[in-house]
């Protein structure tokens, strides 16, 4: 099968390149920019086609596309650093063009990679073990998570006879190779002392996803005839106590887990101001804010997530417990010089 992967260079786009190239069965194109740091793909660099270019450059889709049977596409403006223009022309525009060019090249199957976020509401609560009936909201909570929103119906609505068209929706992945995820900023934050504990005593749960289980679900669904415009979630078979195992990597790594709790107020009226400050582009263009709406809720707001879906339509199922997946991910903090030094230049 010959396959297209857009983010190579990121977290989740390098682990699913070196799956595929380990699987042996493919021929693997990525597209990339000139700059993009390969490092993190390994031995499996040698092993792919690059296509140099990107998502807003029509010839470079054209050539990414052509011949393509699947497209992986992974690659997407993440966190809260960007304009609303940013946002949409890389989550939104990007994903469109990226689309017809598939279709008009011939590709058979596209997987994009959504998020659970583009299904928080502004005004929302916990979500406790949701399935894909869920509207999506009236309001989004932030940029990320309205243009993920829109990119993904825009994929659904794409779906037709001969091009199976699916969204996936892991949620804060994690592993070893992640560099600048939720969970090591998370972690960062918390070396720093910086990171206020946010639960107030209450259990926030969360369906995280190891990277290896991403990964496994976006072959099994390219391979499948039944994910046809549908949206799936997708997340570990532990549910999470956030702040338990967030305090309990902490103690590992040997940092003080967060004990400090701000007035909820007073968190309030700061979030408020600093929404305010990051709508001047000048900095919203180069730093992401020290927190957020959106980061309050994700650290507050318990959200877990029925994979049934997922197990009827293509089988998934986690390859990686939680146990087994932290310690490999200490493990290769370790030979990273520890999370602050992973992290020090992290915007």
């Amino acid at each position: 099968m010959k396959i297209l992967v857009t983010g190579a260079s990121g977290f989740l786009g390098g682990a699913l390149v070196r799956r595929l190239v380990a699987d042996g069965a493919h021929e693997v194109s990525i597209l990339v920019r000139r700059s993009s740091n390969l490092a993190d793909l390994g031995s499996a660099r040698d092993n792919v086609r690059l296509v140099h270019g990107d998502l807003s450059d029509p010839e470079s889709l054209r050539t990414a596309t052509t011949g393509m049977d699947v497209v992986f596409h992974s690659a997407a403006r993440v966190d809260e650093r960007g304009t609303r223009a940013q946002f949409w022309a890389e989550n939104v525009t990007a994903t469109e063009r990226l689309l017809e060019s598939a279709r008009a090249n011939g590709a058979s199957g596209f997987v994009f990679i959504s998020s659970p976020s583009a299904m928080m509401d502004y005004d929302g609560g916990d979500q406790l073990d949701i399935d894909e009936s869920v509207p999506y909201p009236g309001r989004y909570l932030n940029l990320y998570s309205e243009t993920k929103a829109a990119a993904e119906r825009a994929v659904l609505a794409a779906n037709a006879p001969g091009f199976t068209t699916c969204a996936l929706r892991p949620r804060a992945i994690w592993g070893a190779g992640d560099r600048s995820g939720p969970i090591v900023r998370l972690l960062s934050r918390t070396a720093a002392g910086t990171l206020p504990d946010l639960s107030y005593g209450r259990d926030v749960f969360a369906s995280l996803c190891h990277v290896d289980n991403i990964v496994e679900a976006c072959v099994r669904a390219a391979d499948s005839d039944a994910v046809g415009g549908k949206a799936y979630f997708v997340a570990d078979a532990e549910r999470t106590d956030v702040w338990r195992f967030l305090g309990e990597v902490a103690t590992r790594l040997g940092y003080r887990p967060p004990t400090r709790q701000p007035n909820p107020r007073v968190l309030a009226a700061v979030v408020a101001a600093i929404e305010t400050v990051w709508r001047v582009p000048f900095i919203a263009t180069r730093w992401s804010p020290p927190l957020s709406r959106y980061a309050v809720a994700l650290m507050t707001r318990s959200a877990t997530y029925d994979t049934g879906a997922a197990t009827r339509d293509f089988g998934y199922r986690p390859i990686v417990d939680r146990s087994t997946g932290l310690e490999r991910f200490l493990d290769w903090l370790e030979t990273q010089g520890g999370v602050v030094e992973l992290t020090k230049d992290v915007r």
